[in-house]
């Protein structure tokens, strides 16, 4: 499906088909573990997909098309996914403790972006941080953080 999907692009983009982010990239990896927590009650709404977007330009460094191609291919790797495990392992191969817990961190992000967190979103996040060997304090510190923030930017509006 994904190839198709990758054809898909290749045939808008005048046959020179478009291999930014692989099966392999964990930038997709990422993308596609915030596009789980964002769709896990629906579709991914107007507000949610800005937010993702804005936390994969700016955590990537994308230009906005960049960005687009990424949602668009992570969209599809999370619908062909029957678990975290291929997203998690890819992840722990390319990043260090640091880099994991960022990731950890815009999955938070993304889970509080219409205000709350639902049991759901609480086991998912439990066990991508289990997955990604962010243990339980270090996950809830960063579910503290981003909520905190989140707060205080609805302070300010």
């Amino acid at each position: 499906m994904l190839k198709e999907i990758r054809s898909f692009f290749s045939d808008l983009t005048g046959g020179k088909e478009a291999d930014h982010f692989q099966d392999n990239d964990y930038r997709l990896a990422a993308a596609a573990l915030m596009v789980h927590v964002a769709t896990l009650e629906g579709e991914l709404s107007p507000a949610s997909r800005g937010k993702l977007h804005a936390l994969l330009k700016s955590g990537f460094e994308l230009s906005d098309a960049l960005t687009g191609e990424l949602i668009d291919v992570a969209v599809a790797a999370d619908h062909e996914a029957i678990d975290f495990y291929h997203f998690t392992s890819l992840l722990n191969r390319a990043l260090n403790e640091a880099g994991r817990q960022r990731i950890v961190e815009m999955m938070w992000e993304m889970v509080y972006t219409d205000g709350r967190v639902s049991e759901f979103e609480e086991n998912v996040m439990w066990r991508v941080s289990d997955l990604l060997g962010i243990s339980a304090r270090e996950r809830i510190e960063l579910r503290r953080q981003v909520a905190g923030e989140q707060s205080e930017t609805a302070d300010d509006a």
